[in-house]
């Protein structure tokens, strides 16, 4: 496949009722895929309703006006389908991938549960996925080492009122304290047509496709105004270190280290990319090759950096470490910082930088490589960025980087007098 775009042709249609149709034919393979972006996460919560974009993102499987409660899973996987979701704080992404010929089951699902879900929703399905979501928090965040590390991260990188400050899971006094009400409000606010892009990736025309999102969804009626985001896009710089430690049952001594960098899609984050990739993907990265083959501070498996792909902020450039028997959480934390400071400074080398983007290519190939993966990434450029042929764009962002870019950059967004350092201590046993 080419390095430098899309190759497979894009074909983008609105219905009368806002909602944007996205299709990419390939007749590679008799299957679809189809992917729901809805341009709501975590980040356009009003205050009090935390969790709500990850709390819809449960109860979009339990039932709507023509299809029970699970059955949505049933019907998909019993047409030899796969089905999930995810939320994150830019959207919430409803997608399925199933043999061709099942694709007007999969649209009439997705459109019965945008335009059928509020009549559907009861009180004892909204209790129901509020203790699902609590059981989720306490498995996922609260009841596993280091678990609740971006549950803190978040509030150190990003103030109070920004709407990166929570994460996506929420609150649970506020989903707690909210009523059947203000749950449909919040829904039929947000999970609207004109707020939405359908993408159908596959074996399909875009006739067919089109034919049947108007039949399926264009009768459900547009929202006329759908509440903007908070602007997160500016975040004073502090000129003071965040530092946070904690002292709880885990194995041993951890530390990250995060910067507020661009947001995704700009193209400041293309060197971040291929800067997190030179610091800490795999074995021949700095991190590993400093702090777990050379100094041997770190573990070798739990060193790493990567940026956390958010569009309407400064995105966050991680690095982390886990210790050694024997090593202090301070040693480490010092070893990190000299690493990440040294990007600057360091000259980044022809090996290193060929290394990181040979990385990069392979992954975005690896995503572009199933119908699923274009369908995701189509619908999220859609949605984040006005025109899904602008993914396209990435992969010649990256592998255009240059190391005078990479000293630039870190330069500017890795200074330590705006770092945020976590670090996890094991309890002392008695």
């Amino acid at each position: 496949m080419p390095d430098s775009g899309y190759p497979w042709p894009i074909s983008t249609t609105r219905l009368d009722n806002g909602l944007r149709v996205v299709v990419s034919e390939d007749r590679t393979a008799p299957a679809v895929a189809v992917n729901l972006w809805y341009d709501v996460g975590s980040r356009h919560e009003p205050a009090g309703q935390t969790g709500f974009a990850h709390l819809f993102e449960h109860l979009m499987f339990e039932g709507s006006v023509n299809v029970a409660k699970t059955e949505h899973m049933k019907l998909v996987q019993g047409a030899g389908g796969s089905l999930n979701a995810t939320t994150n704080p830019d959207r919430t992404n409803y997608f399925e991938t199933v043999p061709a010929e099942h694709l007007e089951l999969a649209l009439w699902l997705e459109a019965d549960r945008m335009g059928g879900l509020v009549p559907a929703l009861t009180q004892e399905t909204l209790d129901n996925q509020r203790d699902v979501v609590k059981n989720e928090r306490r498995q996922r965040y609260e009841n596993v080492p280091y678990g609740d590390a971006w549950l803190r991260l978040l509030p150190l990188l990003y103030p109070p009122g920004h709407p990166y400050h929570h994460a996506t899971i929420g609150s649970m006094a506020d989903l707690n304290a909210a009523d059947l009400a203000t749950f449909q409000a919040f829904h039929q606010t947000y999970y609207a047509p004109n707020n939405a892009v359908l993408t159908v990736v596959g074996d399909t025309t875009v006739d067919e496709v089109v034919t049947l999102a108007e039949k399926y969804f264009g009768a459900i009626e547009p929202r006329a105004e759908i509440p903007p985001a908070p602007d997160g896009r500016t975040v004073p710089a502090t000129g003071v270190p965040a530092v946070e430690t904690v002292v709880t049952d885990v194995p041993a001594p951890r530390v990250y280290v995060a910067h507020r960098t661009y947001p995704f899609g700009t193209p400041g984050y293309d060197v971040v990319t291929v800067l997190a990739t030179v610091l800490g993907s795999g074995r021949g990265s700095r991190l590993y090759q400093r702090l777990a083959d050379g100094e041997r501070i770190a573990q070798p498996d739990l060193v790493g950096a990567y940026g956390v792909d958010l569009a309407h902020a400064p995105a966050p450039l991680i690095a982390t470490a886990t210790a050694r028997p024997g090593v202090s959480g301070e040693r480490l934390a010092e070893g990190l910082a000299e690493v990440v400071d040294e990007v600057a400074t360091v000259p980044v080398t022809p090996s290193e930088l060929d290394r990181a983007k040979a990385l990069l290519t392979t992954a975005w190939w690896r995503q572009m490589s199933t119908v699923d993966g274009r369908a995701d990434a189509l619908g999220r450029y859609a949605t984040q960025f006005g025109d899904p042929a602008t993914v396209a764009e990435r992969l010649p962002a990256w592998q255009a980087v240059t190391a005078e870019q990479i000293a630039e950059v870190a330069a500017e967004v890795l200074a330590a007098d705006d770092r945020v350092t976590l670090t996890y201590r094991p309890e002392e046993k008695l």
